[in-house]
């Protein structure tokens, strides 16, 4: 499956944005990449703080073949964003239910999910914040970067098209993934 990149500037929110497509065109999946949100959010509501220079999309695809529930649905994207992490740093990345991953015990990235439905299809939006050069101030929750972990600069264009790639190869598999062996199928 391939996925419609779309590449914005400035956005509220990549996730808003992913809905509006949605709503307004025949876009059946996609991938919003923006170099800057003014009002990016976090679950429940928080304010996602968006540097310019880390990575924030939005992935969209319809859900309505999958048989996964929406938090074994965030299992696997915390562990399609891990798997893009493990091509940048090779220790230890720990995902912290139900959508953080951590490094060192830090806060590298983060995953909003939200759902729509649409004549009635139902489409998943993956928003995917991480922290490529810089890392926020979070008052009692710790944050860290990938430039400060490695000292390599990853432009998020890079991350966000190796992201697409993880995302094209895996979303065909959804079907039929089995939650138990989620190891095995992300290999």
């Amino acid at each position: 499956m391939k996925l419609k990149k779309f590449n914005f500037k400035t956005v509220n929110s990549t996730n808003d944005l992913a809905i509006q497509i949605i709503k307004n065109t025949n876009n059946k999946s996609g991938i919003i990449i923006a170099e800057k949100q003014k009002k990016g959010r976090g679950q429940y509501g928080k304010k996602w703080t968006s540097f310019k220079g880390n990575l924030f999309v939005s992935i969209f695809f319809q859900i309505d073949f999958i048989q996964l529930s929406l938090k074994n649905l965030t299992k696997v994207n915390c562990s399609l964003v891990k798997k893009l992490l493990e091509n940048f740093y090779k220790d230890t990345i720990m995902i912290k239910k139900p959508n953080d991953l951590l490094i060192n015990n830090k806060k590298i990235s983060g995953i909003l999910q939200e759902t729509l439905t649409k004549s009635g299809k139902t489409f998943i939006i993956v928003g995917i914040g991480i922290n490529l050069i810089k890392s926020p101030t979070i008052r009692n929750y710790l944050t860290t970067n990938l430039f400060d972990l490695t000292g390599e600069k990853i432009t998020p264009n890079f991350a966000a098209l190796k992201l697409k790639k993880i995302y094209e190869t895996f979303i065909p598999m959804f079907p039929k993934f089995n939650i138990k062996n989620l190891d095995r199928n992300l290999k």
